[in-house]
């Protein structure tokens, strides 16, 4: 709508209190000197197909008053091409605003425009209505050339993005995979922890003992810590080369089992070994125990001793077999194994634990039907989600937004029919298919009677039960039929028929329930139909049928 604002002054209040009939008559003289105010007129009563009229709209008001001129289809049956800016004229203490509209009709005949409404201020008011007569024109078609029908063009598809959405694919699985690499499966360097795990017993008794001769614990007198590291270093030892239970016997038991070791010939321990060993364990014992404090010197020499008693054990074991060397080989390949099987099912558990938090993700946010058809496919969204195609069928056109290019369909007419009626089809899919649809175009001949023309009557009602039983013929049985008037966004008007049937989908002899909707349009002599089939339940063809239906415009020719 366009307004017009005006500063608003101040008005001097009603003073006394007149009676009601004075006000009545007061407001009764008012609203006669404001309908004059408003003034309408047509620039030609009388024009061809297609041609302009200027419509104008004229209002005087004074500085105060808001005026609010119509806009939108008000001036059907007459199509509005333009509504220009409005025009104002000061004169004195009043305004003369202008309001221009171009209208037009495609087609011939008499015709009225309906008053239109014009509201000023808080009261409303209502222009004449007016008549304008649509000529039609002639053509000699002796003189016109007449051309034959062009052939169909390929219209060129825009440019996919497709790459866009692979690249965003590509690109969150290189982001996946390289925190897999960088946290699972990269070799990462050792520590020096790990590095002296993977020597073998000896060489880390050794290192042990290296580190404790270096350590703070004697300066500090902290004995207890001292004799716990050495003690634990030569259990350790003896625990993975000798007695497999020397970390949890006690000392005597320790010393008992290397002393049957050694008779029973298993191990050639000398005595002084063993004396050794279990003097040392049993001094550690008082240290951690009975909080004894020996002399530095002698915790220096015990460590000296355990050093050289573990070369005299590593002396004596007996070299291990080939066949021990094969099982500790296996063993590490196993552990090797196990490693790397760990690795893959913590791989595979992190990426299904990914693609369940996505899908759960975009089912939240867009629905998990819509998800779960856009993974697996689903005709019917891929058709919703296409790139449409917005084109005109037959003549006069048919304007429709379609999710494919419809394609022309030759109809195998009766000949009776088909010299009463010429039929212009196109269409997309069939009966037998998940989606139809259908825009045809027919035009019934007519015959001259003098110099007159007969023009037939269309009962739009005949020519939908006339489509109902083509389809009965065809397999559709049980059809619920229902129809109320249907206007396109450009106002044009006509019958829409809709409901449901047992439709031969994907089989002629297996029915599924589905729906329908017959839109039908009748000027004259020419029949306009669209025809929308689709599976019962389908939700996306529900919503293509609703975006087509917002889009059928009925064309009307050019001069």
């Amino acid at each position: 709508m366009n307004y017009d604002f005006r500063v608003m002054n101040k008005k001097a209040s009603i003073f006394g209190s007149p009676s009601l009939v004075v006000l009545f008559t007061f407001f009764f003289l008012f609203s006669l000197v404001s309908f004059s105010q408003v003034k309408a007129s047509i620039d030609s009563t009388s024009i061809k197909i297609g041609a302009q009229v200027t419509y104008k709209i004229q209002v005087e008001t004074d500085t105060t008053s808001l005026v609010v001129f119509p806009e939108g289809q008000s001036f059907t049956p007459l199509e509005v091409i333009d509504s220009y800016k409005t025009d104002t004229i000061k004169q004195k203490d009043k305004y003369n605003l202008i309001k221009e509209y171009a209208l037009t009709q495609f087609d011939s005949g008499a015709y009225t425009i309906p008053r239109q409404k014009i509201i000023i201020g808080d009261k409303t008011f209502f222009t004449d209505s007016l008549k304008v007569e649509v000529r039609n024109i002639l053509v000699d078609s002796t003189k016109q050339g007449l051309y034959d029908i062009k052939p169909i063009i390929e219209v060129k598809k825009s440019a996919s993005q497709w790459w866009k959405y692979l690249l965003i694919v590509l690109l969150a699985i290189g982001v996946v995979a390289g925190l897999l690499y960088w946290f699972l499966w990269r070799k990462k360097p050792l520590t020096e922890e790990e590095q002296i795990a993977l020597l073998p017993p000896y060489d880390r008794a050794k290192i042990a003992l290296k580190k404790l001769e270096t350590s703070p614990y004697l300066k500090q007198e902290e004995f207890k810590e001292y004799y716990s590291e050495l003690t634990l270093i030569v259990r350790k030892y003896l625990d993975e080369k000798v007695y497999d239970h020397s970390m949890e016997s006690t000392t005597d038991e320790l010393v008992s089992r290397l002393r049957l070791l050694k008779e029973g010939n298993q191990i050639d321990l000398s005595q002084e070994t063993i004396k050794n060993i279990e003097s040392i364990l049993k001094r550690a014992d008082l240290v951690k125990f009975a909080k004894s404090k020996p002399d530095v010197s002698l915790a220096e020499l015990d460590r000296k001793t355990i050093d050289v008693e573990i070369d005299h054990v590593k002396e004596v074991l007996p070299e291990a077999s080939e066949e021990e060397k094969l099982l500790d080989e296996k063993y590490r390949e196993e552990l090797e194994r196990k490693e790397k099987r760990k690795k893959i099912l913590l791989t595979v558990a992190v990426c299904v634990f990914l693609l369940m938090a996505t899908f759960v993700g975009f089912g939240i946010k867009y629905g998990f039907s819509y998800v779960k058809d856009t993974i697996i496919g689903n005709n019917s969204l891929e058709l919703l989600e296409g790139e449409w195609v917005t084109s005109d069928y037959g003549v006069p056109p048919i304007a429709i937004s379609t999710p494919k290019v419809l394609k022309r369909i030759s109809p195998e007419l009766p000949k009776e029919i088909a010299q009463q009626t010429q039929v212009t089809m196109f269409g997309y899919g069939s009966l037998i298919e998940r989606f139809n649809i259908v825009v045809a175009t027919s035009i019934v001949k007519t015959q001259n009677q003098g110099d007159k023309k007969e023009e037939s009557k269309v009962d739009l009602k005949q020519v939908v039960e006339n489509n109902i039983k083509t389809w009965e013929k065809g397999g559709v049985q049980n059809i619920i039929v229902k129809d109320k008037q249907f206007v396109t966004p450009n106002g044009a008007e006509g019958l829409k028929t809709y409901g449901n049937a047992d439709f031969p989908f994907g089989s002629t002899e297996n029915l599924s329930r589905g729906n329908y909707i017959i839109l039908a349009f009748n000027s004259n002599n020419v029949i306009q139909e669209v025809i929308l089939s689709w599976r019962e339940g389908d939700e996306y063809a529900a919503q293509i049928v609703e975006r087509i239906l917002n889009s059928v415009e009925l064309i009307k020719p050019k001069e």
